[in-house]
């Protein structure tokens, strides 16, 4: 049995396994460039975050109707279940799919067929954070939460996501502005390959509850203090940072120290089809590679509950914080 876990950083559209890839290209008459399951394995080899992301996008294109979103989602769920996953914050980029003639009903109610039954088929709670692409116009931002306002119970809150340099939080100021008025819940990824900064500028702009990343906060001690003085949750995805170059091996990972700085930290698997692992296999290697102890794994699965959007249903985060304090390590 794993140590129970929320998955707080992940994109639905990063689980795409090769073989379902292949299975609806097969199914929508779409033609992939390459021969087999094994060559588009080879594919995901990535010098930065650009080289990943333009192969995230061309396999998308075998996602047309609610059904292959659905299956999408059911198969993610299934995987995170038997890894631990208690309750998943699931991120969809609507601007990718629209601009493939691809209809944000299409994706929402497609992976809402699938999120819907995944309590009881798989105990895992979920939600959706709809994320914007920061490497388009915060015009189309905008255009995205206004399509998206007949489906806003359906969504818990915004991200911000994509090619990061380049593309500062300010940007954005609006669209959020926008969101928090309407009630959702407000996170952007910030400090992945981008500077300190844009952390700041995301808290400060944005109005951010959570930073997605936020590996490079170690580098300024001032943002650090304030990480830990207001408890901001940082979703951290360690084998994301290895697969993509932000940190060369995962021994020299900041986790241990971030942990030890008395940040609320998390770890989370970000797109695992393409950087080799689900999230219970980022814990299971953040273990190994920094020699985590034993009640820091506990930290970190303790951690990722504190940060979920429950504040709704607070009974429940309780609920799954005990299963964590009585989880015994040696079960799984």
């Amino acid at each position: 049995m794993p140590l129970p876990k929320a998955e707080l950083h992940l994109h639905i559209e990063g689980t795409l396994e090769p073989e379902l890839a292949f299975a609806l290209a097969a199914r929508n008459g779409v033609e992939l460039p390459y021969a087999d399951t094994e060559e588009l394995r080879k594919a995901y080899q990535f010098s930065d975050l650009q080289s990943f992301l333009d192969l995230y996008y061309e396999l998308m294109a075998v996602l047309r109707t609610e059904q292959d979103f659905e299956e999408l989602a059911d198969a993610y769920l299934e995987r995170a279940a038997a890894q631990g996953v208690r309750h998943a914050e699931i991120f969809f980029d609507p601007q990718a799919h629209i601009a493939r003639g691809v209809g944000i009903g299409t994706v929402i109610q497609g992976l809402a067929r699938a999120l819907d039954r995944s309590e009881e088929r798989h105990g895992v709670s979920t939600q959706l954070i709809m994320c914007f692409l920061r490497d388009q116009s915060s015009e189309s931002a905008m255009e995205t939460l206004e399509a998206a306002k007949p489906y806003l119970n359906r969504i818990v809150g915004v991200g911000l996501d994509s090619a990061e340099v380049g593309h500062p939080p300010v940007k954005f100021r609006e669209v959020y502005e926008a969101a928090a008025a309407l009630g959702l819940r407000r996170v952007a990824h910030a400090g992945e390959e981008g500077p300190p900064a844009y952390i700041w500028e995301a808290l400060d702009v944005l109005g951010v509850e959570r930073v997605d990343h936020g590996l490079r906060a170690m580098e300024d001690p001032e943002l650090v203090e304030r990480l830990v003085r207001e408890r901001v949750p940082l979703t951290l995805c360690p084998l994301s940072n290895v697969r993509l170059r932000a940190v060369d091996v995962l021994e020299q990972h900041p986790l241990a120290r971030m942990l030890a700085a008395g940040l609320l930290c998390t770890v989370n698997s970000d797109d695992p089809a393409y950087f080799g692992g689900y999230v219970g296999d980022n814990f299971h290697a953040v273990r190994d590679a920094l020699g985590l102890e034993l009640e820091q794994m506990r930290t970190l699965a303790r951690n990722s509950f504190e940060a979920a959007f429950l504040e709704h249903d607070e009974e429940r985060r309780g609920r799954y914080l005990a299963e964590v304090e009585a989880y015994e390590f040696g079960a799984g």
